[in-house]
C-alpha cells in the first residue's frame, strides 16, 4: 500500500465495494405476522403479540413492567407525563440527540436545559448536570449515545438527593448494559426505539420500561389518551394523545427481539476491534466507556484533535481511502433547532418560554464539549453486516491519514 494519501494519487487502502447491509426481516417476522393477521384483531389490547412483546421486553431488561408505542419519541412523552413534568418545569438533558428527546418536554410546557458531555463519550455526567439543576428541575433524561452507556450511578444518586426523575434515552443503546445490567432498568423509566434505523426494527415503534407500578400506569394512560385498559379506575385523568401501536408492529418486533443477542455481540466486538486499532494514533481517540460499560455501538464517533486535523479534510481523505465516514452526528439541538431559539414551537405564540423565569440562551457556547466534539468527530457507520476486514480497513485508513496529515 503506498504512503501517498488517495486523495494525492495514492493507492487506497480499501478498493472494493464497502459491504453491504444484508437481509434484516425474514420467515419468523412473517410468521409472526401471519399469526398476527389471524386474530382477526390489530388492536394492541385485543390480540396476544403485543402483550407478548411487553412481556418479553420487561424479562429482557429485567424490569417489572413494559409498554409499546408507537415510536420512542412517544415513549420519551409519556415518561415525562408520567414523571409529572408539566408547565413551568424543567428537564435537563443531552445536546447531542434526536428531536424526539426534546419534543415531549416541549409539549408539556416544560424548558429543555442542555447540559454539556464529557468530551471523549459525548455522554452526560453528574458534574455537568449537577451544574443545570434548579429548583423547577423536574427530571433529567440521560441518553445513552451510540449505544455506550451512560455513568448511571453518579447521576442517581445526584437525582434521588435533589428528588429529581431520572428518564433513560435507550434509542441507540439496545443489548447495552452496564455493570452487568441492561440499561433502562436503573433510572425511574427507560425508552426505546423500533425504528427502522436502529438495532431492531418494526417500521416504527417504542417500548417503555419501568418498575414502579404508578409509573407504569401512568404512562399507559399517556400513550392511549388516557383510556384506562389496566383496570378502568383513572378515567380521563389528564390529556394525552393517541400513541398506541399496532398488533403488526408488535408482532415484527417479537420477532426482532430473537435477533438482539446476536446483532449487539456482533456490534460491540467490532467497536472493540476499533479501538484496539485505533489506540496509540496521535491526535485520533476512540470513543470512552465507563467502567463497567459493555456498549452495544449503533454508531461509532472517532474524536479527532481539532488542534491538529481539519476534520472535513480529514473525512475527505479517509473517504478516498474507501472507508465511508463522515463529520458529526448532527448539530448540537441548541444550535440546531429554530423553535427553540426563537421560542416559536407553537403558532403565533412563544408558550412556554415565555412562562419561564429563565429560559436558556440557546446560543453558541451553551455546551462547549459537545459543539466541539460535533464539529471535530469522525462518525464511522458500524453494523453487524461488517466483517473484520472492513474495521481493519478503517483503522488502516484513518492511520494512513493521520500520518499523511499530521
Amino acid at each position: 500500500m503506498s504512503d501517498t494519501l488517495a486523495i494525492y494519487g495514492g493507492t487506497p487502502v480499501r478498493r472494493e465495494p464497502w459491504p453491504a447491509t444484508g437481509r434484516r426481516f425474514g420467515e419468523t417476522e412473517l410468521e409472526e405476522l401471519r399469526a398476527a393477521l389471524e386474530q382477526n384483531t390489530l388492536f394492541y389490547t385485543a390480540g396476544g403479540k403485543t402483550r407478548a412483546l411487553c412481556e418479553r421486553m420487561a424479562a429482557l431488561v429485567g424490569t417489572e413492567y413494559a409498554i409499546a408505542c408507537s415510536s420512542c419519541s412517544a415513549a420519551i412523552h409519556a415518561a415525562l407525563k408520567a414523571c409529572g413534568v408539566g408547565p413551568g418545569d424543567e428537564v435537563v438533558t443531552s445536546p447531542i440527540t434526536d428531536a424526539g428527546t426534546v419534543l415531549g418536554i416541549v409539549y408539556e410546557g416544560a424548558i429543555p436545559v442542555f447540559a454539556d458531555v464529557d468530551p471523549g463519550s459525548c455522554n452526560l455526567t453528574a458534574e455537568t448536570v449537577a451544574a443545570r439543576l434548579t429548583e423547577r428541575t423536574r427530571a433529567v433524561i440521560a441518553v445513552h449515545l451510540q449505544g455506550n452507556p451512560v455513568d448511571l450511578n453518579p447521576l442517581l444518586a445526584l437525582c434521588r438527593r435533589r428528588g429529581i426523575r431520572l428518564i433513560e434515552d435507550c434509542a441507540q443503546a439496545w443489548g447495552a448494559r452496564l455493570n452487568d445490567r441492561p440499561v433502562g432498568s436503573m433510572g425511574d423509566v427507560g425508552c426505546y426505539s423500533l425504528n427502522d434505523f436502529k438495532h431492531i426494527s418494526a417500521g416504527d415503534g417504542g417500548l417503555i420500561v419501568a418498575n414502579d407500578p404508578e409509573l407504569h400506569h401512568r404512562a399507559a394512560l399517556a400513550i392511549d389518551k388516557c383510556y384506562d385498559r389496566i383496570d378502568g379506575s383513572r378515567p380521563m385523568e389528564f390529556c394525552a394523545p393517541n400513541y398506541r401501536i399496532t398488533e403488526l408492529q408488535s408482532a415484527v418486533a417479537l420477532a426482532q427481539l430473537d435477533r438482539l443477542p446476536a446483532i449487539a455481540e456482533r456490534r460491540h466486538a467490532l467497536g472493540a476491534r476499533l479501538a484496539a486499532g485505533l489506540a496509540g494514533l496521535d491526535g485520533v481517540h476512540a470513543p470512552t466507556s465507563v467502567p463497567g460499560a459493555w456498549p452495544s455501538w449503533w454508531i461509532y464517533l472517532i474524536g479527532l484533535d481539532a488542534a491538529r486535523y481539519d476534520a472535513p479534510a480529514f473525512a475527505a481523505a479517509v473517504v478516498a481511502e474507501g472507508v465511508p465516514v463522515r463529520v458529526g452526528y448532527v448539530e448540537p439541538v441548541h444550535l440546531a433547532y429554530r423553535y427553540l431559539r426563537e421560542r416559536s414551537a407553537f403558532n403565533h405564540s412563544h408558550w412556554p418560554f415565555d412562562q419561564a423565569t429563565a429560559v436558556p440562551d440557546y446560543a453558541p457556547g451553551l455546551c462547549p464539549n459537545a459543539e466541539r466534539a460535533m464539529a471535530s468527530c469522525l462518525l464511522f457507520p458500524i453494523s453487524e453486516w461488517l466483517d473484520e476486514q472492513a474495521v481493519d480497513d478503517a483503522v488502516a485508513a484513518v492511520g494512513k491519514v493521520a500520518a499523511g496529515l499530521g
